[in-house]
């Protein structure tokens, strides 16, 4: 579980075709000062296992699945990403519920610059914009945000100097992807609805009588 809080500006070092996977290697002194085989890491909010480490560097293996699903899969040699490493049992939750599983792909749209912040517009897969809403959290490639405007095919973020300066979005330009998880909170709010709201650890017959999970 992550935080969507950026704790450095990473770097691709190499990138290996596996045929049916990728393996990356990427530069990140500070996430992986006290990380260790199997650990995870979020790259662009993207979970993956560390699968080695070496001088300020890790290796982690990326499957076809994924490769489809986010933006790694467009990630070269220099290309710079979002590093964090979960969250500590106990540590402040700085920005929101993130797990690092990406639902879907958008992509910058346009940029508007103000004098103390920048305005990004980005686009919105139509199967996510239900769980899209104005000031609710957001994460976009691996950053907690908070939409600011949101509509049919697209939403807003304002984002400081400090977030500018220090993750992806500083340097993303109108067309460049960007990976999306929306708030798990809002999914597991519109399973239980679609359920039809009974109590926990219950089920419904046809009939609509109702006993304990698993017996009808």
């Amino acid at each position: 579980m992550f935080t969507g809080i950026v704790e450095e500006l990473g770097e691709v070092v190499a990138v290996e075709d596996l045929g049916d996977a990728s393996r990356f290697r990427l530069r990140g002194p500070v996430v992986t000062e006290d990380a260790k085989h199997g650990d995870s890491i979020a790259v662009n909010g993207v979970c993956l296992t560390v699968v080695d480490i070496q001088s300020g560097e890790f290796t982690a293996d990326v499957m076809a699945e994924t490769l489809s699903r986010s933006s790694l899969g467009a990630l070269a040699p220099g290309s710079r990403v979002n590093l964090e490493r979960p969250m500590a049992l106990g540590g402040r939750l700085g920005g929101h519920l993130v797990q690092g599983h990406v639902d879907g792909t958008g992509a910058v749209v346009e940029r508007k610059s103000a004098e103390h912040w920048e305005i990004v517009k980005v686009s919105l897969p139509e199967h996510l914009n239900r769980y899209v809403v104005e000031k609710g959290s957001i994460t976009v490639d691996g950053i907690s945000l908070t939409v600011v405007d949101a509509g049919p095919d697209f939403f807003t973020v304002s984002l400081i100097p400090t977030t500018l300066a220090l993750t992806t979005l500083g340097i993303k330009q109108p067309g460049d992807p960007v990976n999306l998880e929306v708030d798990v909170i809002a999914k597991y709010v519109e399973r239980m609805l679609a359920g039809g709201g009974g109590e926990p650890g219950r089920t419904e017959d046809r009939e609509g009588r109702t006993g304990p999970e698993g017996v009808k």
